[in-house]
């Protein structure tokens, strides 16, 4: 007996103006964050087959599922595109248990667990929504039931910031990956067993939410550096749960922002917009020190960029510009640690970002060079990728020595300061991929150039 069309995914795919191959490669680019090497091969002729009225087999719905939400923007289950209900793409849970998420926080799954639980494995669109109106109040008013005698005092707090910076200090220096086990580790002990005991004070209750916050929010960040998007995803989704029990608005905007970072880089400009306008919030920017509201604002920008508001975007680089000078030099002042890596290096490396983006690429060389200029030896991960971009910046505007010349000094960062970093690695990926069509004018050096990239990637995890 002949098979049915597949009219409902047919209708979706007319909706998107996909192809067969469009298709293809949109679920590729999501197999390939899952790391589910088995839909990284997927082509045309599988998607006409479903369309025919076949059905993926194994995680192939879910693939299917949320490359179909990216691109329309909302969520797509099973049954809307005519299959069985099963593993798809969920809401973000914004009333989260956070004692039952710290002990599931981290990305060390194996690949067959990672295939095995895709929706949690997978960035989402749908999770990438910002929490429903009135929940900061809710989360507010939370008051935590005490499910131990454990007596946590202001000591403990300062103890989770002093644990907070090492490992931030670290990350800045060696990457993502470099401790990240470890900080694991203490977010399933000694931070659950804080959360779950009885404070001193309502003071030191918010103390102790604000740092485990910092902490968690930490987790995340070291996972998009290790290019593990997923638990990235939930830990800043957690992190910001407990800055909003603390009442911490400038926290939360910090860890929005992050989580704006993430959706740009991972080309969502939407969810990028929608958390960026979130963590300008009047409360969350207008609380801020100049230094975090520097931050924020070039984030915004950026997000704005992806977005295709370049008069808007401009604007919100003047204005991160502005914040910037009046933050005082770190000592100087009461700031949160968190922000401590943010300067003149960092405001540069993110404006350079949005101009390329906007496709001026020549006010972005400019920025990459001041950035490249002023960052210090203890920002080894950021320098060796600001390097790689602005080679490629350089190689787009046809300098193919000077590109040669910078690519080959990021290649020297990551191998002297041993990096462990996703993010530079996907900057050598980038590296050779556009090194690729330079051999034959770059003559030895672009050739020496890729052999050496091929070897940082070995070495680089």
């Amino acid at each position: 007996m002949a098979q049915a069309r597949n009219t409902q995914l047919e209708a979706l795919l007319a909706e998107l103006g996909w192809s067969n191959e469009q298709t293809a490669a949109a679920m590729r680019r999501v197999a390939t964050e899952v790391q589910a090497s088995r839909w990284t091969q997927i082509s045309r002729s599988h998607v006409n087959q479903w369309r025919r009225g076949s059905e993926p087999s194994g995680d192939g719905a879910a693939i299917l599922c949320e490359a179909l939400s990216r691109g329309l923007g909302r969520i797509v289950t099973p049954e809307a595109i005519g299959l069985p209900a099963g593993a798809s793409t969920s809401p973000c849970d914004w009333n989260l248990d956070t004692m039952t998420a710290l002990a599931h926080l981290g990305g060390g799954e194996s690949t067959v667990q990672r295939r095995q639980i895709l929706t949690s494995a997978a960035y989402t669109t749908a999770g990438a929504a910002l929490p429903p109106t009135g929940w900061w109040e809710t989360k507010r008013e939370h008051v935590r039931t005490p499910l131990s005698k454990l007596t946590v005092s202001g000591a403990h707090a300062e103890t989770m910031r002093e644990t907070a910076l090492f490992f931030s200090r670290r990350d800045q220096r060696l990457g993502g990956r470099a401790g990240h086990a470890a900080l694991l580790t203490y977010l399933r002990t000694d931070v659950s067993d804080y959360l779950s005991g009885r404070t001193t004070s309502e003071a030191v209750r918010r103390e102790v939410l604000c740092a485990a916050s910092e902490l968690v929010y930490l987790a995340g960040w070291m996972s998009f550096d290790s290019s593990d998007h997923a638990p990235a995803q939930r830990a800043f989704t957690v992190a910001l749960t407990l800055a909003a029990e603390a009442d911490d608005a400038p926290l939360a905007g910090h860890i929005m922002r992050a989580a704006a970072h993430q959706a740009v880089d991972l080309g969502h400009p939407r969810q990028a917009l929608a958390f960026a306008e979130g963590s300008m919030d009047r409360e969350r920017y207008g609380r801020a020190c100049p230094r975090e509201k520097a931050l924020m604002g070039v984030v915004h920008a950026r997000a704005l960029a992806a977005s295709g508001q370049e008069k808007a975007a401009r604007l919100a680089l003047r204005r991160a510009e502005d914040d910037l000078t009046h933050a005082r030099p770190p000592g100087e002042v009461e700031e949160p640690a968190r922000v401590f890596f943010f300067g003149e290096a960092s405001l540069a490396h993110e404006t350079a970002c949005t101009l390329r983006d906007l496709g001026d690429l020549r006010a972005a060389e400019k920025e990459f060079r001041r950035s490249v200029r002023t960052r210090g030896l203890p920002f080894a991960r950021t320098h060796a990728v600001t390097l790689g971009y602005l080679g490629d910046i350089q190689a787009r505007q046809g300098q193919v020595e000077a590109a040669c010349a910078t690519w080959g000094r990021a290649l020297d960062t990551m191998d002297g300061a041993g990096l462990q970093s996703g993010r530079a690695r996907e900057s050598v990926v980038r590296m050779r991929h556009a090194l690729s069509p330079l051999k034959g004018r770059g003559g030895n050096a672009a050739a020496n150039l890729d052999h050496r990239a091929r070897a940082i990637l070995r070495g680089v995890s």
